[in-house]
């Protein structure tokens, strides 16, 4: 059955990487309710599991006393999702490219990349403390002039 009305939600959740399980069954189940393709489902799932652990191991430092919220909508046509820490947050420029030079060999910035390829559009917070993705179920005309990566 297919929702008629966009589904606005916000979950607050412990900083611990297991937590995103139980987000992840309510957002996909949404998606899901709102006739996005197994496509869309695989990369909003891929998606906002690197969001949390980035948010959980780099922005509250692995701490369970730390929260993460996460706020999304799911509609007809798109879900947007925002997700914010209790860290200090990062500069996303600064992430190296993990596709070329050192960045092949370190473990690190694949979720960044991750993100970027699978959202229509993913931006930070000036502190880089919370993010904000969109994925449309029709994929847009983005032109150059278009900045996707600052809110």
């Amino acid at each position: 059955m297919v929702s008629k009305i966009p589904n606005n939600c916000s979950i607050v959740t412990k900083s611990r990487p297991l937590a995103i399980v139980k987000v992840c069954e309510q957002v996909l189940s949404d998606l899901e309710a709102n006739g996005f393709s197994n496509d869309d489902i695989f990369a909003v799932h891929l998606a906002l599991e690197e969001a949390f652990l980035n948010a959980v191991k780099h922005g509250n430092k692995m701490d369970p006393t730390k929260k993460v919220k996460i706020d999304y909508s799911v509609g007809l046509d798109k879900i947007e999702i925002s997700m914010t820490d209790e860290g200090d947050g990062f500069e996303p420029a600064s992430v190296a490219d993990p596709r070329y030079g050192e960045g092949l060999y370190k473990p690190g910035g694949r979720g960044l990349l991750l993100m970027n390829s699978y959202m229509d559009m993913v931006k930070f917070n000036e502190k880089g403390n919370s993010l904000y993705m969109t994925r449309y179920k029709e994929k847009p005309r983005l032109t150059k002039s278009q900045d996707r990566t600052k809110v």
